[in-house]
């Protein structure tokens, strides 16, 4: 089966199907998936070991900071620019750095973290955790979702 259909925009009605295909096979274009993505957040592929979500961030929007204690994070900015921020104390972020199109970023376990869009457009990302972050299905199609739901 061509799982393509989920991201081809000639089948508008299908576009916004997004689910989430794990722990089975799977076989995606992950850039055409990322960019077509407008949720918030979404997970598209989970399984026993690792996820992959998909992320649009608004315009001055930023992820939140974040601290995963037993989990390696990987991120991939498909479109957009921002900024990333790191440290070992919530108030010491003191690793930064400016993230462009094609840039992955990588958040060590037990790292405090933040990604923040500075750019004029939403920034389009895929999140790799390993083990899973978030429950099987996740669907978040706003910020607020997401924050409702983790109790933000």
């Amino acid at each position: 089966m061509n799982n393509n259909y989920i991201f081809n925009p000639r089948h508008r009605k299908r576009r916004n199907k997004f689910r989430d295909h794990g722990p089975n096979p799977f076989v995606v274009n992950i850039e055409r998936a990322t960019k077509q993505n407008d949720y918030y957040r979404i997970a598209l592929w989970t399984g026993e070991y690792l996820q992959l979500t998909l992320m649009s961030i608004n315009v001055g929007d930023e992820i939140g900071l974040e601290l995963h204690t037993d989990l390696d994070q990987f991120i991939r900015i498909e479109k957009g620019r921002g900024v990333v921020m790191m440290g070992d104390n919530r108030d010491r972020l003191d690793f930064k750095a400016r993230v462009y199109d094609d840039d992955a970023i990588f958040i060590p376990a037990g790292k405090w973290h933040n990604l923040i869009n500075t750019g004029r457009s939403p920034l389009k990302l895929y999140s790799i955790y390993a083990p899973p972050q978030h429950p099987h299905g996740t669907v978040h199609e706003t910020k607020e979702d997401a924050e409702e739901y983790h109790g933000n």
